[in-house]
């Protein structure tokens, strides 16, 4: 059946729906918050599908991307990717236990008694979204007359609902920016605290302590890399929120090159279950243990990358002492590591000689809770080492991320994704709180006062 020509339309509609586009991610990174065609009849969501691409433009227009390796092609589809959270989007619309308008306390009168003692114990009424906003301008004003400019907290850090310009995080700073000043939430490192203050002090990489991803780093592990280690990482659940299906289809384009994957982690994940050609389950908190018998077979093998820990490296001696037992006359060999981690010895030294065989890249989805946990900072460091005996940077050999590419999720992969409908809603969503702002300013300073539209940014 010959496929129908573009006709400017996503799709087929029934009598009576209406089609948006809208993000639907929920990382706080992903661009486009991974877009859907979003159906609605008399107000309602119906259903929620893939944003095709092709309604207005022809792969050749958007002229995407192409990754060649080994004989096999990747490309983006031409219809978005959301993830399966994404497409659910719908039973959180309409769940019951949402708050679906603004409510107060029965007895918080904001111009009188707050009965603060009733927190949690008072029942609430609905009000309206104007007295809603009314009492949000005048707590901010009177906290900010009250205390000073800087007693209203911004808790602006971490991950939010994933939208290309109207992200939660956002909306709260600009509108503030708008009041004056304010006191801004910075974050500390516990996403990724083995990296901060482990892998960071051994091979640099601010803020965070990650590898700084190179372009084509994936097309050279794709073209170059023999083995992958998914150390501590869910391949497939991690990167949905925030890259939608485009980590599901990368690990479904190396399984077809041929490349192994070896998971390393205390459960059986989605990821592993679906694509692992090997799983070594260790006790959680026990990758250090792991990587020093790794490190040992190597040294008692003399099968490490000596010219480049001469060149690459410093103070890889004094690392090399301890880890054969000269400095603490504990030898950290398999039996040794096999105690610690439940991995039988004899896994521990076919690992490490089938890494020095291969060429091995080590992936992570952040690094989940085996880089959140307590003396995360040593499988961190050692994780650099390990990459480092084995000539980290040359072709194939990497630390890579399942998540957070800026540049290659599945909605991003198309411009197409960033349909005018969706640029209009958002940009009206910005104009409603550039006003509520310019209220508040022309409340408390008059006209023209502090912090008035000019202080918005681009409007």
């Amino acid at each position: 059946m010959a496929k129908p020509e573009a006709t400017g339309e996503p799709g087929v509609k029934e009598l009576g729906e209406a089609q948006t586009v809208i993000g639907v991610g929920l990382g706080g990174l992903g661009p486009g918050g991974c877009s859907t065609i979003t159906e609605t009849k008399d107000g309602r969501i119906l259903r929620l599908r893939p944003h095709p691409y092709d309604w207005k433009y022809t792969r050749a227009s958007l002229n995407p991307w192409k990754m060649e390796a080994r004989g096999k092609i990747l490309e983006p589809s031409m219809k978005s990717q959301p993830p399966a959270i994404g497409i659910g989007y719908k039973k959180r619309v309409y769940s019951p236990n949402r708050i679906a308008f603004p409510v107060k306390r029965v007895d918080w009168d904001p111009n009188g008694e707050r009965n603060p003692q009733n927190r949690g114990k008072s029942k609430f009424v609905r009000i309206s979204w104007e007295e809603a906003t009314d009492l949000i301008i005048s707590e901010l004003q009177r906290v900010k007359a009250t205390y000073g400019p800087f007693a209203v907290l911004a808790q602006c850090d971490g991950h939010g609902e994933s939208k290309l310009i109207h992200k939660p995080h956002g909306c709260q700073e600009e509108l503030l920016k708008i009041m004056g000043e304010y006191t801004l939430q910075v974050r500390n490192t516990d996403s990724w605290e083995g990296w901060n203050w482990g892998a960071k002090h051994a091979w640099g990489h601010s803020p965070v302590g990650q590898v700084s991803l190179s372009p084509n780093i994936m097309l050279d592990v794709s073209q170059n890399t023999d083995m992958i280690l998914y150390w501590g990482c869910d391949s497939e659940t991690t990167p949905g929120a925030q890259n939608g299906q485009a980590a599901t289809r990368l690990l479904y384009f190396w399984d077809d090159l041929g490349i192994d994957g070896v998971y390393i982690c205390p459960d059986l994940n989605y990821g592993a279950a679906v694509h692992a050609d090997k799983w070594i389950p260790v006790l959680p908190g026990t990758d250090a243990a792991l990587q020093l018998a790794v490190a040992y077979v190597w040294l008692d093998e003399d099968t490490y990358e000596k010219e480049y820990m001469a060149t690459h490296t410093v103070g890889f001696d004094a690392f090399a002492d301890y880890v054969l037992g000269k400095v603490d006359e504990v030898p950290k060999t398999p039996a040794w590591a096999a105690e610690k981690t439940g991995a039988p010895e004899w896994t521990i030294k076919a690992l490490a000689r089938q890494w020095a065989k291969m060429t091995t890249s080590i992936a992570h989805g952040n690094g989940g809770p085996g880089i959140r946990s307590p003396y995360s900072t040593e499988n961190a460091r050692l994780e650099v080492v390990l990459l480092a005996m084995r000539a980290l940077g040359k072709p194939g050999v990497h630390q890579i991320k399942m998540i957070e590419w800026h540049d290659t999720s599945g909605s991003a992969a198309m411009p197409g994704a960033l349909g005018s409908g969706m640029l209009r809603a958002n940009t009206a969503y910005l104009k409603s709180l550039k006003a509520m702002g310019e209220k508040m300013n022309m409340e408390e300073n008059g006209p023209g006062g502090p912090g008035g539209p000019a202080g918005f940014g681009p409007g």
